[in-house]
């Protein structure tokens, strides 16, 4: 159910130029007034709203206007905030400063215009086509189509009235002298959206076949039925279209039992045979369906004519293959077949589309059987509530939800697949689903479980005169009953409307003189479907009992206004990203406005329950106050007096004399004061109540001043608990600068203390654990491994017996020793002949090697230098040796 966020805006509300869009106009106010000594007004449906994107018009007496919300809200919030800025400081009055007259020209009248029109009487209903540029108008009996400008010629600042272009429909047709139009449906398989279908209350059903460019369409339905001759007929080449110069007014026991309160055409993405049924509520209660109805020139959706030609297939084959077939289903499935085979053997022409840029399939509609489809009802109710009487149901709307369309199926061994235009985003149930609503507010819920097909009369034998029998009556399931008023809102003249929603094809909402209600099918027609499709393994009772305890249909009341006021115009959803998601409908005198808060969908199976609960059951974060309708005075206060009028019919009524001459008690003179005091307690009465109903919202307002407190309140202490602002202090108050100052103390306290935890971990951590090392601790490492071999020697160079090519430092080292040694051992052998050559024989010549002192003692000095320098050598490698490995 939608959540409500807020209701009527300021930009919507007086003085704003956007209030202007439904404020009653002087004129109008003075027709008013008229009527009341006049014929009253005959009770019908009022949908005086109507949306082209964020631009809506408004119907208010005979006048249409024209008005862009969201230029509307953007202006007005601009200025508002200008103002509060005070960028402009002008001193200006009220009447100055919000002045929006229609005389003032500029900036004023941006967004806003005023749309003549030609109709005689107040506006009853406002339709839109489907390509959003010709607009129906329809007053109680007439039907006038106004071609609607580009949006650019209505931004114009001018103040003067827009005349656009209007048509009469059926100028001879439609007028008051014939039965008052009860509904105008754009067919939604027209060509351009220009096939127009009006009813009657007489039960006359015309399709016209509009073209801007021809006159003659406008003059002239090319489809006219008369379904009371339909009810009763008997052979297919019958004359059922109505008769113009008809004018017998006698009893007809049809005039009651059909006459029609509304129709309806399911959607366009709607599959089987729904885009082209007319259903048909009569007052009385019953209901019918008319199907094929088509206009001349028609464009089917991708899907359509392949799906009926399976299943026409499907039904022709069963027919053939069953022997105890009856002769009615043999004929249908023939009738039916002629019918597609009158489409297979077209050639339909290709027209491309200016606004979706594609191309669309125009065919024209099958002569066979027959133009004039069979009027299927009235249907049965099964399952209908016992204490309901038929007598005493009278319907005033019909809503119908054509069935899903089957794709799947369509496709199953095909390697394309086709484009199908799913405006809703969102599957459904098999099944069509006709929702009534009537006088009392009671809203009937319905499930078509047979299906509504194409259907003709027989033709008439040639060769016997003997009739087929009379199939049994359509009948509907009752699925569902539940009121939306009380008995005490129940007013005998009322007439309850139904609304689309545009965020779900399975949700509306209902317009009542109560108020506005929202209606969801959701909780049940998702449950329903899985079990229709078999899903489930539970036993039949068992699911037909969970089904039929399960939950139903969601209902809620969003609006309620007051006894005293007007009546609402049907409810206008709008969903737009800059205006939000917001329901619209109007009094005579007020907008009427409800903002709704919808959760934001992930991208999940909208038809999944699950989904839906997901998003439903997700919290939402409190709020301190309730959203509350805007409170509007009774019109009584604002209300012209009716005694002014009263005196001025009286001064030219036949009591005329009795102004010209002295007050005298006679019958004349009581049966004027006699009147006068009816006028007067009349008016009395309505303001009393009027100022009864202020006084009390007075008081209301009090209760609520205090609730709002008492809310706010509680809202401060859970902010004092959350900052810890709410410990009792015997000190006395404490200033917000102190609480600060403690708070960043404590703050920077705790940080410290964290610090000091995290320096110690490290420590800790490095102690307890070896990390890996780097890639330039391994190179260093490699580096002093490499120097320690090539001073010492490694384990390989001992054991290998193939000498390097360069020899080691310690190698070196070695052979020095050994060469020292050697030449010390030399030098010793020598020493010692020299003094046994001496000491033995001096006289005799012995051979001695004579070496100079200076060359042996230069060779002393080298041999030392170098044994030196190898020693200082060894004894740093060592020494870094050392200091490594201790490291």
């Amino acid at each position: 159910m939608p959540k409500i966020k807020s209701f009527a805006p300021s930009w919507l509300n007086e003085p704003s130029p956007g209030h202007k869009l439904f404020a009653q106009s002087s004129d109008d106010a003075r027709t008013s007034a008229s009527l009341q000594y006049g014929k009253k007004p005959k009770p019908g449906p009022r949908r005086t709203i109507a949306r082209r994107g964020t631009e809506v018009f408004v119907a208010v007496g005979k006048q249409i206007r024209w008005g862009d919300l969201a230029y509307l809200k953007e202006s007005w919030e601009t200025r508002h905030a200008r103002s509060s800025s005070g960028s402009r400081i002008k001193k200006e009055s009220s009447d100055d400063l919000f002045g929006y007259d229609d005389e003032n020209a500029g900036n004023e009248t941006d967004g806003y215009r005023i749309i003549k029109t030609p109709v005689a009487d107040d506006i009853r209903q406002l339709v839109m086509s489907p390509n959003q540029d010709l607009l129906a108008v329809l007053t109680s009996h007439t039907v006038h189509i106004c071609i609607l400008p580009d949006s650019s010629h209505l931004y114009a600042r001018d103040a003067t009235p827009f005349k656009p272009k209007f048509w009469t429909l059926g100028p001879t047709t439609h007028v008051t002298s014939r039965s008052a139009v009860v509904s105008v449906l754009w067919h939604p398989l027209g060509v351009n959206g220009t096939a127009l279908v009006t009813v009657t209350e007489d039960a006359v059903v015309r399709v016209w076949e509009l073209s801007t460019a021809d006159r003659w369409t406008f003059d002239a339905a090319t489809l006219a039925i008369d379904l009371k001759r339909l009810a009763d007929g008997t052979y297919l080449d019958q004359d059922f279209s109505t008769s113009v110069s008809a004018t017998n007014k006698g009893f007809s026991p049809d005039a009651f039992d059909m006459e029609v309160a509304a129709a309806c055409f399911p959607a366009r993405s709607s599959g089987g045979w729904s885009p082209m049924t007319l259903w048909v509520a009569m007052t009385g209660g019953d209901v019918y369906a008319l199907c094929p109805l088509l206009p001349q020139r028609w464009a089917p959706p991708p899907t359509l004519i392949p799906s009926l030609s399976v299943s026409i297939v499907a039904r022709v084959a069963a027919t053939e293959d069953d022997p105890e077939a009856s002769a009615e289903a043999r004929l249908l499935a023939q009738q039916q077949l002629d019918w597609m085979s009158d489409l297979d053997n077209q050639e339909p022409k290709v027209m491309e589309s200016a606004l979706r840029e594609t191309t669309t399939e125009i065919y024209t509609r099958p002569a066979r059987p027959g133009a004039i489809p069979k009027l299927q009802g009235p249907f049965e109710f099964e399952l209908n509530p016992e204490d309901e009487q038929d007598d005493e149901v009278e319907l005033k709307d019909i809503y119908v939800i054509g069935e899903k369309a089957s794709v799947a199926d369509l496709m199953m061994g095909e390697e394309e697949e086709l484009d199908v235009d799913d405006a809703d985003g969102e599957s459904g149930l098999s099944l069509t689903v006709i929702c009534l609503l009537s006088t009392s507010g009671q809203v009937k819920i319905c499930l078509d479980t047979e299906g509504v097909e194409a259907q003709w009369l027989p033709p008439r034998s040639k060769h016997k005169s003997r009739l087929l029998a009379s199939p049994q009556s359509p009948s509907l399931l009752t699925f569902q009953t539940f009121d939306t008023l009380k008995p005490v809102e129940v007013m005998p003249e009322s007439w309850p409307m139904f609304s689309q929603d545009v965020t779900s094809r399975y949700a509306f909402y209902i317009t009542h003189p109560a108020g506005i209600t929202h209606v969801s099918l959701a909780p049940w027609i998702f449950r329903l479907e899985s079990e229709l499709q078999g899903d489930s393994e539970a036993g039949a009772e068992f699911r037909i009992d969970l089904l039929a305890k399960g939950q139903g249909s969601e209902r809620e009341r969003i609006y309620t206004q007051a006894r005293s006021q007007s009546s609402l115009a049907a409810a206008t959803v709008i969903s737009d990203a800059e205006l939000g998601h917001f329901l619209l409908s109007a009094t005579h005198h007020n907008p009427v406005v409800v903002f709704f808060d919808t959760p934001v969908r992930e991208m999940a199976p909208r038809e999944s329950p699950a989904a839906i609960s997901e998003h439903s059951e997700m919290p939402q974060p409190e709020v301190g106050w309730e959203p509350r309708p805007l409170f509007r005075a009774s019109e009584a206060l604002d209300r012209r007096s009716e005694l002014p009028p009263w005196i001025d019919h009286l001064k030219t009524g036949k009591r005329r004399p009795l102004f010209q001459q002295e007050l005298r008690l006679s019958m004349a003179t009581l049966e004027v004061f006699t009147d006068g005091h009816k006028v007067v307690s009349n008016e009395v009465e309505h303001i009393n109540n009027a100022v009864a109903e202020l006084f009390r919202k007075c008081q209301s307002l009090q209760n609520e001043l205090k609730q709002q407190l008492g809310k706010a309140n509680e809202v401060k202490h859970k902010i004092d608990r959350i900052t810890g602002e709410d410990s009792a202090d015997d000190d006395g108050p404490v200033s917000q600068d102190e609480l600060a100052r403690d708070r960043l103390r404590i703050v920077r306290e705790r940080q410290e203390e964290l610090a000091s935890r995290m320096e110690k971990l490290k420590r800790n951590l490095g102690r307890a654990t070896s990390r890996e090392l780097s890639d330039k601790e391994r190179a260093w490492a490699e580096e002093v491994r490499a120097l320690g071999d090539s001073i010492l020697g490694s384990e390989a160079d001992h054991l290998s017996k193939a000498a390097p090519r360069t020899k080691h430092a310690w190698k070196r080292f070695d052979e020095i020793k050994a060469l020292r040694d050697a030449l010390f051992a030399q030098a010793e052998q020598l020493q010692r002949i020299r003094e046994a050559t001496e000491d033995d024989s001096p006289a005799s010549p012995v051979p001695s090697l004579k070496i100079p002192a200076e060359v042996r003692r230069q060779k002393m000095t080298q041999i030392i230098g170098l044994l030196d320098r190898e020693s200082a050598l060894v004894d740093a490698v060592k020494a870094r040796l050392e200091r490594l490995s201790v490291g």
